[in-house]
């Protein structure tokens, strides 16, 4: 006999307590969520919840939503049973706010149009040159087991040569092989920075959407940017020297997308130098330029020591690779790389083996070619679709590199309720307040990974949402 369908969902429910799956104190799905995942009216998502309530196994909570308060181990003996959930919040790490959690994990939903995804299509993934470097790499593996601490020299040879023709001259000993820019500002933050430290950064930043800093006592300042980047002279120096840096992503901010011009960065390295106001450096966009190669780094400019630069093969070759470095004075890439040691004892050999045939072979140079080249076609197939359906109802400004467009929406909207009603409507987008744009009135739109038809029918149901 088919059962009811309340009966499945209790059933669902049941299974997910039993196996502890889902622990005391933690909270259940919603029950809109629960009725789109059986494909049942919220009636009968609520006759199954009642039924679990009087089993003793939830409840609802004001402010918490409905809770697991009993697995049927508690409820056969005396003794509870482990509160996880108590321990959640004990961490050092602060978790990511909840719109953020939302976007990471609706990112692997295929069935969404994905404007927000800050990586390239599978489209521009060269998929015949990397089985090939694979291939080649597998023949000429022997045993490996753990990487020297900085990395794998020929790795970082192959970096140090890169940086070269990009004006920088670093030396191996001077680059640390990380697994990608995330886990660079970990590492600065544990090993680097004192607690109480202020962070000055642009407002709005991608760095405002992680926690990174802020879990290790970090204090976050907003700077203010213009149309060329950080305005220097609104850099409030604190009071404690030695208790403050700077983070900046200067090429193709992350979510902007502004370029500093030359002038900019010259002034800005002018002014930390005089003040000994580190710098960290996030460049990870650099390659992504579109028509025309950006001004020289900060690095590039550096000659005391003051910057640390980061670059990653994430955003321009691939993100599984997990290939990041960090460049810098050695004495402090060596305290670097000891606390790397100290937490996964070096990146994956054969992403390593794989990166060094990509950056020593002259492939990683022609594929970034072919990607600027397609990166200008879905930017033009972006803007004609914004100029087309969005003209009336935002501004923007037109992207010279990196797949970010930011969007500032004219009517007056609550940026959450947009984000829930895009979402609803399988449109999937980043709201502005994740960057620390508490106007609410923008969105960041990437070109970068839905298709081109995709990126068109995502652009006119915004228009859509926006209009009504």
């Amino acid at each position: 006999m088919k059962k009811p369908k309340y009966q499945l969902i209790v059933d669902f429910i049941k299974e997910k307590i039993s196996k502890g799956e889902w622990a005391i104190g933690g909270r259940i799905p919603s029950q809109r969520h629960l009725a789109r995942m059986f494909d049942v009216n919220r009636s009968t998502v609520i006759t199954a919840l009642e039924e679990l309530m009087a089993d003793g196994l939830i409840e609802g909570k004001t402010g918490k939503g409905t809770v697991v308060i009993n697995n049927t181990w508690t409820l056969m003996g005396n003794r509870t049973s482990t509160n996880w959930n108590e321990n959640v919040t004990l961490g050092i790490h602060k978790p990511s706010v909840s719109t953020v959690q939302e976007i990471n994990k609706a990112e692997s939903n295929n069935n969404l149009i994905q404007l927000s995804k800050g990586e390239l299509s599978p489209e521009m993934f060269p998929l015949e040159e990397m089985r090939s470097i694979v291939q080649r790499v597998s023949n000429q593996l022997t045993p490996f087991g753990y990487e020297e601490p900085k990395g794998n020299i020929k790795l970082r040879q192959a970096i140090s040569n890169y940086l070269k023709m990009r004006g920088m001259g670093i030396s191996p000993s001077s680059i640390l092989v990380v697994s990608g820019a995330l886990q660079a500002l970990q590492l600065i933050s544990i090993g680097l920075l004192q607690r109480g430290s202020t962070v000055f950064l642009e407002v709005p930043s991608y760095l405002y959407s992680l926690t990174v800093f802020q879990s290790v006592g970090m204090e976050l300042k907003g700077l203010p940017m213009d149309r060329e980047g950080i305005k220097v002279d609104s850099i409030y120096q604190t009071k404690k020297r030695g208790k403050s840096i700077l983070y900046t992503i200067p090429t193709f901010h992350n979510p902007t997308g502004t370029l500093m011009q030359k002038k900019r960065r010259e002034e800005l390295i002018k002014y930390c130098e005089r003040e000994q106001l580190p710098i960290i450096e996030d460049d990870v966009y650099r390659d992504l330029w579109m028509d025309s190669s950006p001004p020289e780094s900060l690095k590039s400019m550096d000659c005391h020591g003051n910057v640390l630069y980061l670059g990653s093969l994430s955003k321009t070759l691939s993100p599984g690779l997990r290939i990041g470095w960090i460049v810098g004075s050695e004495s402090v890439i060596n305290r670097l790389a000891d606390l790397k040691m100290q937490s996964d004892y070096g990146s994956s050999t054969l992403s390593q083996h794989v990166a060094t045939e990509w950056l020593s072979s002259g492939l990683y140079d022609q594929h970034l070619e072919t990607v600027r080249e397609q990166l200008k076609v879905r930017r033009g197939t972006a803007l004609e679709a914004l100029n087309k359906h969005l003209r009336s109802y935002a501004t923007w400004d037109i992207p010279t590199g990196g797949f970010f467009i930011w969007i500032k929406i004219k009517p007056m909207f609550k940026v959450k309720r947009l984000f829930d009603k895009a979402l609803s409507k399988g449109l999937l987008l980043n709201p502005g307040s994740i960057y620390a744009e508490h106007s609410g009135q923008f969105i960041r739109l990437s070109f970068g990974f839905a298709s081109l038809d995709e990126i068109r029918i995502g652009i006119f149901q915004l228009s859509q949402i926006i209009k009504n």
